[in-house]
């Protein structure tokens, strides 16, 4: 008995460093992805309720106004993501990854509680707005070491062969949260008149939103740190080098992977934050869509936004990054102005329904790669410093201010189909970024 016993044991132990392995990245995934999905959780429920939230805490004023104040509100939280990148991209190039990670999660939260029970105008006046834009500066804070932290964690937790994959769900996460955001959106609007929502019961997602932090919180502060890291923290002890700044060092060796990494970044952005994030209110402000209307296709749409993360990540491993993304932004380029036409003489259910998968799909192919690519370009050092720069730039830029902007272009000069202009100068300014990666994926060591 003892010697079977034995052989059993020996034949069952190098079975047991690999499903060891698997359950770490699977944990991995999900403690990285959970922060994501309660930031683009609030992104989303803000841009649905961007009506409510504007008739409830700023001036009484036209509609129009109202809504641009509250994507003003939207847009001013961005400012804080490059101040979140520099000095968490930072923080978790120094601490790690895991101690970054734990104080996004937590800061994002704090910012959502704002937002979730600041008085509205009728009560204390031009304190209501602040606290709002209060509340986005944190969450913008917390979003913007986010996206470099958690992709750093994930790429450096994943097999060789698998990085890409591991990496879509931080976008595939996205589409999770909004699919999240559009059921408690739509059961809102349901269950609650427009009057009640409009006073008060635009607050109640905001709050269910609050109950993802503790369990993202556990996850994260419960794993452990990434070998890359612990590797290069341990070269940089054995060889006694001094630790630079990661900011500073990023700038200085490494100006042309920035330059890349932020052009495809701002298509990375602008898709997001016009084909996703903008695409309900547009939908009901321009095209005069009911709010069920959109919320459903948003729903829909979604659930095709995490197969097809996952589906272009995945492929990315075996044919290069390089490829997908090309073929993204190319299929965006000629491909997103015709369903907002189909939708602007159209005002069926099933036809918003297939406008906005359309998108979902399209947007999903690039997205899904985008974050392997980035995280790849930069060594382990500034890994987490690089990303951070690079697509908070682009985001803060061209994304966040994407809702105001648009709004303001639909009423005006750019027409209806100002969205569709909007994307398609990204794709351009992205195909050129994309044409400087390697034709193969390479990872920076």
């Amino acid at each position: 008995m003892d010697s079977q016993s034995t052989a059993s044991a020996l034949a069952d132990a190098p079975c047991l460093p690999v499903k060891k392995a698997l359950y770490t990245g699977h944990r991995a995934i999900v403690a990285a992805s959970i922060g994501r999905v309660l930031e683009w959780y609030d992104f989303s429920i803000y841009a649905f309720f961007a009506v409510f939230i504007a008739q409830s805490t700023f001036k009484q004023a036209s509609d129009g106004t109202q809504l641009l104040k509250a994507f003003m509100a939207f847009g001013i939280g961005f400012i804080a993501r490059p101040l979140g990148a520099l000095l968490i991209g930072a923080y978790a190039d120094h601490a790690g990854r895991k101690a970054a990670l734990t104080l996004t999660i937590m800061t994002m939260a704090l910012g959502t509680a704002v937002v979730a029970f600041a008085p509205p105008y009728s009560a204390i006046g031009i304190g209501a707005p602040l606290l709002i834009v209060c509340g986005r500066m944190l969450q913008g804070f917390s979003a913007g070491g986010e996206m470099g932290g958690a992709t750093a964690f994930l790429i450096e937790h994943a097999p060789a062969d698998k990085k890409g994959k591991y990496a879509s769900w931080l976008q595939a996460s996205m589409a999770i949260s909004n699919i999240l955001a559009a059921l408690v959106a739509t059961a809102v609007t349901l269950i609650m008149s427009k009057e009640a929502i409009g006073i008060w019961a635009w607050r109640i997602p905001f709050i269910i939103g609050l109950s993802i932090a503790p369990v993202g919180l556990w996850m994260r502060r419960t794993l452990q740190e990434t070998p890359a890291f612990e590797a290069e923290r341990e070269r940089t002890r054995r060889e006694s080098k001094s630790l630079k700044t990661p900011m500073l060092r990023v700038l200085k060796e490494h100006p042309r992977e920035l330059l890349v990494g932020t052009g495809f970044s701002i298509l990375w952005a602008i898709s997001v934050y016009t084909l996703i994030i903008f695409m309900p209110t547009y939908f009901q402000q321009t095209l005069h869509f009911e709010s069920r209307q959109a919320f459903t296709a948003s729903l829909i749409g979604n659930c095709f936004l995490v197969l097809f993360c996952v589906m272009a990540g995945s492929l990315s491993d075996r044919i290069g990054r390089r490829r997908i993304l090309a073929f993204g932004a190319g299929l965006m380029l000629v491909g997103v102005y015709p369903p907002i036409v189909w939708a602007s003489v159209s005002h069926a259910t099933l036809t918003l329904i297939a406008v906005q998968t359309s998108f979902c799909i399209m947007v999903a192919i690039f997205v899904g790669v985008a974050p392997s690519t980035l995280a790849e370009i930069f060594p382990t050092r500034v890994r987490s410093s690089g990303m951070s720069l690079s697509y908070n730039f682009a985001v803060t830029i061209f994304g966040g201010f994407a809702p105001a902007i648009l709004t303001w272009l639909t009423a005006g000069a750019g027409g209806r189909f100002a969205p569709a202009w909007y994307v398609m100068a990204a794709c351009v300014v992205a195909l050129v970024s994309i044409s400087f990666l390697p034709s193969r994926r390479t990872t920076v060591s």
